[in-house]
């Protein structure tokens, strides 16, 4: 899978790692990039394609596959942090957290799964976290560590029609999401480009930062080698 002449669909098109994730498509030479959003006025990336699109809500991805037929690298960018307490938090903000993170992500992925087929297999990147291996107490861990499954599953389910599939894991990004937060933070744009490089190597998982890769390699020790706070 190369960037070169591809046609991209990336959701979450509009602001922070998906605009990155738009750019640096466009950047590599794709023939045509999808910046898909809720709203898609809010598009602003000069050459980009905006394509409306609300991953939670099943007859607007039928739509708006329906309106890209052409695409080959599908890009599950689309998520939400409502930072709720699995113990204490509402409820409706953790089933919203899983309608976008992890059921937005296969809703996107059954759509364009056979426009990829019909394309010559393409690709999926889906962007976890680190937070997929590791919780801070709340319910995002929870719908990332779904998603990571999800695609863990995808790759084994599409590689008979020549899909790729490719995990991304991160940290913390420098986006409107993370504002607010203290601690090290990665580019948008070098994540974008490493995740994009892993694609392009047929990667089946790309760790964009350190603190990914560090994780990583602790989830061989105990397991309360990783909650310190508590032993």
């Amino acid at each position: 899978m190369q960037l070169e002449n591809a046609v991209v669909l990336v959701t979450g098109g509009n602001r922070g790692l998906g605009q990155a994730f738009v750019e640096a498509a466009l950047a590599r030479g794709a023939r045509k990039v999808y910046a898909a959003a809720r709203d898609p006025r809010s598009v602003r990336t000069p050459g980009a394609t905006p394509l409306a699109l609300d991953v939670t809500d099943p007859d607007s991805v039928l739509h708006a596959a329906g309106q890209a037929q052409d695409v080959t690298l599908v890009v599950n960018n689309a998520g939400i942090s409502m930072r709720a307490s699995v113990l204490n938090g509402a409820i409706a903000d953790i089933r919203r957290e899983f309608e976008t993170n992890f059921y937005g992500l296969i809703h996107v992925s059954r759509a364009f799964a056979p426009i990829l087929a019909a394309n010559g297999g393409g690709h999926l990147l889906n962007v976890h976290s680190v937070l997929s291996w590791i919780s801070q107490g709340t319910s995002y861990s929870a719908s990332k560590a779904a998603a990571w499954q999800a695609t863990n599953a995808l790759r084994l389910e599409l590689a008979p029609q020549g899909t790729g599939v490719t995990g991304l894991h991160v940290g913390y990004i420098d986006t409107d999401m993370t504002a607010g937060i203290e601690g090290p933070k990665a580019s948008a744009a070098e994540v974008a480009r490493l995740a994009f490089d892993g694609v392009e190597a047929d990667a089946f998982e790309v760790l964009a930062d350190e603190v990914s890769r560090n994780v990583k390699r602790g989830l061989s020790a105990a397991p309360e080698a990783l909650y310190p706070q508590l032993v």
